[in-house]
């Protein structure tokens, strides 16, 4: 039988970034608020081999791919099929990629039978991108590092309303960008908590790079604190106000959704159904 599993979208509640380290990497502080909200992934037997299908991604370019072919490497394993069904954007700041590819790490995981634990699965997770290993965790959580370093943190049921600029966001592009903020001072989780006018550090360069972010993020700010996710393109509001984010959406001129944040992964919760 195929095994369906989901794949959640993220939001970063704010991204600092306070340096940049020798390898290129960028130290940075932020909040992944993981979302009731993403992919679905599938994967099915077949005879032999790792087959990806997902519209618009070249298979070797592809993380669930690498995914898959980390977790197999020196084995022989039966046939898979991994087929992603995508609603969340290319580009967007949601790390659809990354939750796509640990959720290929937790399906093939249970699909092949091979018992690693969370801890070894986080550890592949690291080897494919520092937006993974939050997914593979599956807890909203404060991360450090370079995104690698969580801990998860209890956040208030809250609602979002997301709006899609409608560009696609290079994630190295904004991180090279000579103008990025670098210098930004760390801060603590309880000074989170209690300050509500925390800012993601690359929206500038963002919104120079792209204008319809700024756009985007000018019109939203009529109805409380907008802010842009990740490295763009995303940009949310925030409410404890369900119909509020319903209305927001339905006047805006813009592609989005509105969803509820979750603490634990939506995709942790169907592992427990299966496991």
């Amino acid at each position: 039988m195929p095994l369906q599993l989901p794949a959640p979208a993220k939001l970063n509640s704010f991204l600092h970034i306070l340096g940049q380290r020798q390898d290129g990497y960028h130290e940075l502080q932020t909040v992944f608020q993981l979302l009731n909200f993403g992919d679905t992934v599938t994967f099915e037997a077949m005879e032999s081999g790792i087959e990806v299908v997902m519209p618009g991604v070249k298979q070797e370019d592809n993380l669930v791919y690498k995914a898959a072919r980390l977790l197999s490497e020196g084995q022989d394993l039966p046939g898979v099929r991994i087929t992603v069904t995508k609603v969340i954007p290319l580009g967007g700041g949601l790390g659809g990629g990354s939750s796509d590819a640990a959720t290929t790490l937790h399906g093939l995981n249970v699909f092949w039978d091979m018992g690693h634990s969370n801890a070894e699965l986080l550890r592949l997770g690291t080897r494919l991108g520092a937006d993974v290993p939050v997914f593979v965790a599956g807890e909203t959580s404060w991360g450090e590092g370079i995104g690698d370093e969580l801990t998860p943190i209890t956040l208030p049921e809250t609602w979002y309303v997301v709006l899609i600029p409608g560009c696609e966001v290079s994630s190295a592009a904004i991180f090279a960008h000579p103008d990025l903020t670098r210098g930004t001072s760390a801060i603590t989780i309880a000074r989170f908590l209690e300050d509500g006018a925390l800012r993601n550090d690359c929206e500038q360069v963002a919104r120079g790079l792209f204008p319809e972010i700024g756009v985007t993020l000018d019109w939203l700010s009529q109805w409380g604190a907008a802010r842009m996710t990740g490295t763009g393109a995303c940009v949310f509001l925030q409410t404890d106000d369900e119909p509020l984010a319903r209305k927001v959406l339905s006047q805006s001129d813009w592609h989005g959704f509105v969803t509820k944040g979750t603490q634990q992964s939506t995709l942790v919760d169907a592992l427990k159904q299966i496991t």
